[in-house]
């Protein structure tokens, strides 16, 4: 099997992993899950993180190809945009952005001038769709369930599973967002269970389980398949979703999620300024 290049860039304050995926041969690259610095208390925006990935392509001298988001992230702001005008690639996201932008547009009541069909992006990905990586072979996966819109991106013998897992001692997402369902969930992780046991599984977030002291952020399909707490193999479809939806009951809303979906559904751009050249961030009250 094809095996990519990975490099691995932890954002600690939204306990983000961004990553940067190479083809060894041809030296053509992707960036996925880019993280945009945000100061919730001030406002305050950076590229601090971003900027590691940006230094770290030049450096090894590798040819954007992609910059990718796996999904309309709840927990970080993305630099997907800002990643871009540095080292260029094609922006994109899965083709289910749209149904997002159509519920979030509505929550912060966004208006006409905010498309709702996801143009925002310059490709959206279909299930299934192939498409390379310089020589290396990749296919996009619709892997929903914590929201619409999530894909996993199979590249060689390495996949990006977004925040549908997690470590296998710590589980795998919640599915209370909007557009969110347990059962889709469990039905997308047997998608990924499915790929070949070797498979290189690269996570985008993690919270380090109890008794664990470091943070990890690689694992495999056969370790989650034998090992994942919340749906190893033997868990069944009914078992997992009443876990989940009872888990779920007891979480609190992610800190940025407000914050972070506003500009996420907008691919990562800003809200427009107003016309006192400041752009601001909609808090809706007693909402959610």
């Amino acid at each position: 099997m094809q095996h990519p290049e990975v490099q691995a860039f932890f954002h600690e304050p939204s306990h983000t992993f961004s990553y940067v995926a190479w083809d060894p041969a041809t030296r053509k690259a992707a960036v996925i899950d880019a993280a945009l610095d945000y100061d919730a208390a001030s406002g305050r925006t950076a590229h601090e993180a971003a900027q590691k990935i940006v230094a770290f392509v030049r450096e090894h001298d590798l040819t954007v190809d992609w910059v990718i988001d796996t999904h309309v992230h709840a927990d970080h702001l993305s630099a997907a945009p800002w990643v871009q005008s540095q080292v260029g690639g094609t922006l994109a996201i899965g083709e289910h952005i749209r149904e997002v932008q159509h519920a979030f547009g509505a929550l912060f009541n966004a208006g006409d001038a905010f498309a709702r069909d996801g143009s925002q992006f310059d490709h959206l990905f279909a299930d299934g769709e192939g498409y390379r990586l310089g020589d290396i072979e990749a296919q996009a996966i619709h892997t929903p369930g914590h929201t619409p819109a999530c894909m996993t991106h199979v590249i060689g013998d390495a996949a990006f599973v977004g925040d549908t897992l997690f470590m296998p001692d710590y589980g795998t997402a919640r599915c209370d967002f909007p557009g969110g369902d347990a059962a889709t969930l469990y039905r997308s992780i047997r998608r990924i269970f499915a790929l070949p046991d070797a498979t290189r599984i690269f996570l985008c977030h993690d919270y380090k389980a109890p008794g664990r002291d470091e943070f990890a952020h690689q694992t495999t399909v056969a370790a989650e398949r034998q090992g994942n707490i919340h749906v190893h193999d033997g868990i069944g479809e009914e078992e997992f979703v009443a876990m989940r939806r009872a888990r779920d009951a007891t979480l609190k809303v992610p800190q940025l999620l407000l914050p972070a979906v506003q500009v996420n559904m907008r691919a990562g751009q800003l809200p427009p300024a107003e016309d006192n050249g400041v752009r601001y961030l909609k808090i809706p009250l007693d909402a959610l």
